[in-house]
């Protein structure tokens, strides 16, 4: 596969790296460079740190947290759901750090899904890259279907698909702006669901002390009905279970996180900016999603009736459940405004995502071409029409078997985070091979992850173990469907590669031979 260089922005100094001496040396581009037409309509760096960090928090951020996490409470428990989200979360940081040290040298459009191709096998790239790509667009319907199913809160009789088209069209429509503009839109958009998380973390510190029509509650329904909650059949070891089935749920609400290198190619000074927003970004999140299923755990039992498995009503939603048992009235409808807004500017996260992962793709000749087309104010058209057009299979949810749909989505996302994650480990081990190979010391580089291998290992191996074994109540009571839901996305992976392998022949990349000059980055003091 021929690597080319990634698409840089006009006036930017490429540094390049003289591996004896591990001093950077840059090169400009002549005047005749920057004229030509090719070079003129290119991805942009616009995007400051600000940017980059709620582009994340926006994809993020989402019905993992504001939905789904009912489902987490009711299958391991307030405990037991709060310890998976406590272990997801410190493989996420794993990746983070991970993914910073390789960002932050290599700041290039589709990151880790190049990186693969670079620094692992191109068969790897191929795969990640389409397979991260799928997920992304998906999860777009999934948000589309999301933002109906609250829609319906107020009235039920209104069909899905009516609502589906409404956002979907300026959804779409947003994401065709110039990529400055589109990060302080999801800037101010995705500050509205923080300030809801904090706001329901108030709240629910006033009613748990005895402001709601439940009097004091403390950590009354962690003693009754318990802390745990028994998966199956009771005793310890189906605690245990409990808690490992939730590893899925709490994978698909930490899936984002790592969007903050996507913007990487489109960030305006990234050796300022990456490491301090994927930093900010992981705590961020990490604090908000662990505090807000405390406070779900301490406002509503496991075995309340409301909180239904695998519902996807939004009436499911934890936060409108824990209102409701306070008898605050008119919280109810608040919680689904704002959840409105949350799925809303997670979908919009979605497709920018999408797009830059088909932009990469294109890069590395493991797409068309054409995905790296963009307008005059750098946006990728035709990579954005396509993503954004994934959008539409939201109205397969319209089918009788709706519910079996959405889940089907869910699973199919959650899977598809914990491969990418493991990829990305796997692209830090082998870039720490190759720079060992090209005499290129870690301590030059422009952020050093302090866990360095042992680290990567961790997140490699945990996310591998849970990939393999999350579909274990397929076996345990034995469904095709169950089965297929729980493994779809591997087998598509595990296709990709091997399909992909066969027909190029590709190699794994030998570590003293691996690309690591292509797309660094000097710093020019640009605003980050």
């Amino acid at each position: 596969m021929d690597f080319k260089a990634p698409i840089i922005p006009q006036d930017t100094i490429l540094p390049t790296m003289d591996h004896s001496s591990n001093k950077s040396v840059t090169r400009s581009f002549s005047d005749d460079e920057k004229q030509t037409p090719e070079s003129s309509q290119q991805l942009q760096r616009k995007l400051k740190s600000r940017h980059l960090q709620f582009v994340a928090i926006g994809g993020t951020v989402g019905t993992g947290i504001f939905i789904a996490s009912g489902g987490s409470i009711a299958t391991a428990g307030p405990a037991g759901a709060l310890l998976a989200y406590v272990f997801v979360g410190t493989l996420v940081y794993s990746v983070m750090l991970s993914l910073a040290e390789m960002s932050t040298y290599l700041p290039i459009s589709g990151a880790f899904t190049r990186y693969a191709a670079r620094f692992v096998d191109p068969s790897l790239g191929f795969s990640m890259g389409w397979i991260y790509w799928f997920s992304w667009s998906i999860t777009y319907a999934l948000e589309l279907t999301a933002a109906g199913l609250i829609i319906r809160w107020w009235n039920s009789s209104l069909s899905i698909g009516i609502f589906i088209t409404i956002f979907w069209i300026p959804i779409t429509l947003l994401n065709f702006l110039p990529v400055d503009l589109f990060g302080e839109f999801e800037l101010w958009f995705a500050s509205i669901k923080v300030v809801a998380l904090l706001g329901f973390m108030i709240f629910s510190i006033c009613i748990n002390a005895g402001a709601g029509q439940q009097g004091y509650i403390g950590f009354k329904y962690w003693n009754s009905p318990g802390a745990f909650a028994p998966y199956l059949t009771d005793g310890p070891k189906a605690k245990f279970v409990g808690f490992w089935a939730v590893l899925i749920q709490a994978g698909f609400a930490y899936q984002g996180t790592e969007l903050v290198a996507i913007g990487a190619g489109e960030s305006a000074n990234p050796r300022k900016t990456m490491p301090s927003a994927i930093r900010r970004t992981f705590w961020s999140i990490f604090s908000l999603f662990c505090a807000t299923i405390f406070f779900i755990g301490i406002l509503v039992p496991y075995d309340n009736e409301d909180l239904q498995i695998g519902d996807t009503n939004a009436g499911s939603s934890p936060l409108v459940i824990a209102a409701k048992l306070a008898g605050v009235q008119a919280l109810p409808d608040i919680i689904n405004a704002v959840l409105l807004t949350v799925v809303l500017s997670a979908a919009s996260s979605n497709v920018y995502s999408s797009s830059r992962v088909l932009v990469g793709l294109a890069e590395e000749n493991c797409a068309p071409s054409c995905f790296k087309w963009t307008t005059q104010r750098g946006v990728p058209y035709v990579a954005t029409a396509v993503s954004g057009a994934m959008g539409l299979l939201a109205y397969m949810n319209l089918s009788d078997n709706g519910g079996a749909v959405f889940n089907w989505f869910l699973n199919i996302i959650s899977v598809a985070g914990f491969i990418a994650w493991a990829c990305i480990c796997i692209c830090h081990l082998s870039f720490m091979r190759a720079l060992e190979a090209q005499n290129i010391a870690r301590d030059t580089l422009p952020f050093k992850s302090w866990g360095g291998r042992a680290l990567a290992w961790y997140g490699l191996v945990f996310c591998i173990i849970i990939t393999i074994t999350q579909g274990f109540t397929a076996f345990v009571s034995w469904k095709t469907e169950d089965f297929f839901i729980a493994y779809i996305s591997l087998i598509l992976f595990v296709v990709l590669y091997f399909g992909h392998k066969v027909v190029t022949r590709s190699k794994f990349v030998n570590p003293a031979e691996a690309d690591l000059g292509t797309g660094q980055w000097h710093d020019d003091g640009a605003e980050a």
